[in-house]
């Protein structure tokens, strides 16, 4: 059995970019641990910030149970996350409380500056997670696997696409994903005013398929290892998925 830590900036960041992944490595017997950097807290005009929060959280909560998963907020602030050393040293933490072989996080490029800091931090704490003398939890033994998740749109701020190394077949759990990300009820009246979207469901669904055709599939989701010296460069989480991961059929240029 292997422990798979999913960390991201938002409740619902993960289940619209990974939870289909996830609910196949849940229901391959590997332990889940979901994560967020922040509550999301500032994602309403409907409810105090800290009111929110706690919503968020159970939110999450209930969405990380439907695939036998735990969750935990790291209680950074929304739209203050950054990789600075207080940062880096509570999600070093975070990763050391998990033990995970496996870590996946968010895109180096995204919409959003959360995404991205957490994207460095969860680099950073990756790394800093084996030196002894470095946070304050017990060090692990070996830097984990790392993966990057796809961006918001596969899109980079210049909204130039972003290349996934390899996709993941959610096709036989896209119920589970669905009901994941439908957990998160706070968020609808949210994303249809800050972003315009007023079907967040549909939203979803679209850019999984879209990725879908960029593997063969009808639904996908896509993933790129971090692999530089000194991180480990098997592909443990490709190991993991076994027949679900897809290699890239087509990309444009």
């Amino acid at each position: 059995m292997a422990i798979i830590l999913a960390l991201h900036a938002h409740p619902d960041d993960i289940e619209m970019l990974g939870s289909g992944a996830l609910a196949l490595l849940a229901g391959a017997g590997h332990a889940v641990h979901i994560a967020t950097a922040t509550a999301g807290e500032l994602g309403s005009t409907e409810h105090a910030p800290s009111d929110l929060a706690a919503i968020r959280r159970r939110e999450a909560a209930t969405a990380a149970a439907m695939i036998g998963a735990s969750y935990t907020c790291a209680g950074l602030p929304d739209l203050g996350v950054f990789n600075d050393d207080a940062a880096r040293r509570r999600i070093t933490d975070l990763i050391r409380e998990a033990k995970p072989d496996v870590v996946m996080t968010a895109s180096p490029a995204d919409y959003h500056p959360d995404h991205e800091a957490i994207s460095l931090l969860a680099r950073d704490a990756c790394f800093a997670s084996s030196v002894p003398s470095y946070a304050s939890a017990s060090p692990l033994q070996a830097i984990p696997h790392l993966y990057f998740m796809d961006p918001i749109g596969g899109r980079d701020r210049e909204g130039v696409r972003v290349k996934p190394e390899f996709g993941v077949d959610v096709g036989q759990v896209m119920e589970t994903k669905r009901r994941m990300l439908l957990a998160h009820e706070s968020q609808f009246a949210w994303v249809a005013r800050q972003h315009g979207v007023n079907d967040y469901l549909g939203a979803m669904e679209a850019w999984i398929g879209r990725r879908g055709r960029d593997f063969g599939v009808e639904h996908a989701e896509g993933f790129r290892q971090y692999r530089h010296q000194p991180y480990p460069r098997s592909g443990l989480l490709q190991e993991l998925l076994g027949g679900a991961v897809v290699p890239l059929k087509a990309w444009p240029g």
